[in-house]
């Protein structure tokens, strides 16, 4: 379950540096982008740092709807009896954030390859960490494992493609007896 609050923790941060720029100075960012160097219109300023923020909020929600940060009900139960250890949107936000991670991851590629910018390649690579990451949290961190108490083994697991000869061997043998 580590990897999955590093997850967590770590898609909140990455929108966190993402989102300064947008909110501390639209500016810079028109005068790297354009051609030519000239302030930003009002609506361009507007949306800039609408976005960030907006990007800084959904980086809070993951922190909090996964479960990371523990919540309690409401104010008046600061024991936390009331708190839901489940985290019942830790899945659904998971797999929306990791969405999210794929699509920047693909659309930073593709930018890297068209343009050649560093910065593209940087985004690349951390949102295809990220991406990883996250369907790794999907595949082997989203439920508990059947742990058998006599053998140790997850029943969940099955011979295909391969059969487990020496288990094979073994039940041969008690049903000879």
């Amino acid at each position: 379950m580590d990897v999955y609050y590093a997850y967590n923790y770590a898609t909140a941060g990455w929108m966190f540096l993402q989102s300064i720029p947008l909110i501390a100075s639209p500016t810079m960012l028109i005068t790297l982008l354009s051609p030519e160097v000239r302030e930003t219109t009002p609506l361009e300023d507007y949306f800039s740092r609408s976005l960030g923020l907006a990007i800084i909020v959904i980086g809070v929600l993951t922190v909090l709807l996964t479960g990371s940060v523990p919540l309690t009900a409401s104010f008046s139960d600061p024991d936390g009896a009331l708190e839901d250890p489940a985290a019942p949107y830790a899945l659904p936000t998971l797999v929306v954030t990791g969405t999210y991670q794929s699509a920047v991851a693909f659309f930073c590629y593709m930018m890297w390859n068209e343009t050649g910018n560093f910065g593209f390649g940087i985004s690349t690579i951390t949102s295809t960490s990220l991406a990883a990451m996250a369907v790794w949290c999907v595949l082997f961190a989203s439920t508990d494992g059947r742990i058998s108490r006599k053998t140790g083994a997850d029943k969940r697991t099955s011979g295909f493609p391969f059969k487990n000869v020496e288990a094979d061997k073994k039940r041969a043998g008690k049903k000879g007896l």
